[in-house]
């Protein structure tokens, strides 16, 4: 018998809700938030304020637009963390009190391993090729990066993942340096279709493993700019394409290099892609090119299902429903990363 399962993601500043039948997509709706941007990235308790008015509204809209009452809502599925604390807690009690109004069971879901498993979201009438376990995926986004070994759709072993900054940090803070709004990373990515990728040259980290750092890349690139522009204080706009061409080239080979290496010791040419940087074109490419050389079977998501939405929440809580892995109504959120 089929499950209709509600999911609710509020880990960071967009609200989403998303109605489910099993492992299918019947609406998915996102309420983004842009009072951040004139403070140059996310203000936390801004965040959770506009969560409260918005989980209410995006609920309704994803319930309708699914055609499902809240009456034919078999769970509810929600981000438990990581996250912001304070928006985390607006998602967290919304799901319990839907739950206990329906009298329906509560999933939570770490908002990582909905990332890996947006993988594994179908279409009506669409057919979708998902990965086979088990396989590699490259988790990048504005505070994670790891390399994750996922072995079902409930087990999962980081393999490597960042020591100080992520990749979307790192993307988004050196376009700040460069005077560009936040969010940086998609704008560097439009810009440096135009640059020079081999224009300028930044030093790579060496970490041992399958472990990565961008706290270095972010210090150099920060004094390479302030070097020259007391040369030329116009350096920047007249360098700004090949600018952020180089910083990208840098941290996709950063991200690819050890990815490379823990395919090849795992020996596993199954790898997708999933986070928020994984809409970056150039990792996009460079991923391809990749698996071209070696002969991996990659999956790329759509664009759609990169970012924080609750359809990666819903299928997680599908999949954590036929495993009956409910949970009571005193589990509390958490920021920090566990995965």
């Amino acid at each position: 018998m089929s499950a209709y399962i509600l999911g609710i993601e509020s880990s960071c500043d967009d609200t989403s809700a998303a109605v489910f039948k099993d492992d299918t997509i019947l609406s998915n709706k996102i309420a983004n938030q842009d009072v951040h941007m004139e403070y140059g990235g996310v203000v936390p308790e801004l965040a959770s304020r506009a969560h409260q008015q918005n989980i209410i509204p995006v609920v309704d809209k994803a319930l309708k637009d699914a055609g499902v009452t809240a009456s034919q809502i078999d769970a509810v599925a929600f981000t438990r963390g990581p996250g912001l604390m304070g928006s985390l807690l607006v998602g967290t009690s919304f799901a319990k009190g839907f739950a206990l109004a329906n009298d329906i069971p509560l999933i939570e879901v770490n908002h990582l391993h909905a990332h890996v498993l947006a993988h594994f979201i179908k279409e009506p009438d669409e057919a979708t090729e998902h990965p086979e376990f088990p396989f590699i995926c490259l988790l990048v986004s504005g505070g994670n990066s790891q390399i994750v070994l996922v072995k079902s759709y409930t087990e999962m072993e980081v393999v490597g993942q960042t020591i100080d900054d992520a990749a979307g940090e790192a993307f988004d803070k050196c376009a700040k340096v460069m005077g560009l709004p936040y969010p940086g990373g998609p704008l560097i990515d439009k810009l440096a279709k135009e640059g020079n990728p081999e224009a300028f040259i930044f030093s790579k980290p060496r970490i041992k493993n399958y472990d990565y750092s961008f706290s270095g890349l972010k210090t150099s690139f920060l004094y390479f700019l302030r070097d020259q522009l007391k040369v030329n204080p116009d350096f920047i706009e007249e360098n700004k394409k090949d600018l952020c061409a180089s910083l990208q080239k840098t941290i996709i080979d950063i991200l690819l290099n050890k990815l490379e290496l823990a395919a090849k010791d795992l020996k596993i040419n199954q790898i997708a892609l999933a986070g928020g940087v994984s809409a970056n074109s150039g990792l996009r490419n460079g991923l391809e090119m990749l698996a071209k050389r070696k002969k991996w079977k990659t999956f790329i998501p759509k664009f759609a299902y990169t970012t924080d939405n609750a359809a990666m929440i819903a299928v997680t809580g599908y999949f954590k429903y036929e495993e009956k892995q409910f949970v009571d109504h005193s589990v509390a959120p958490f920021s920090r990363v566990v995965f």
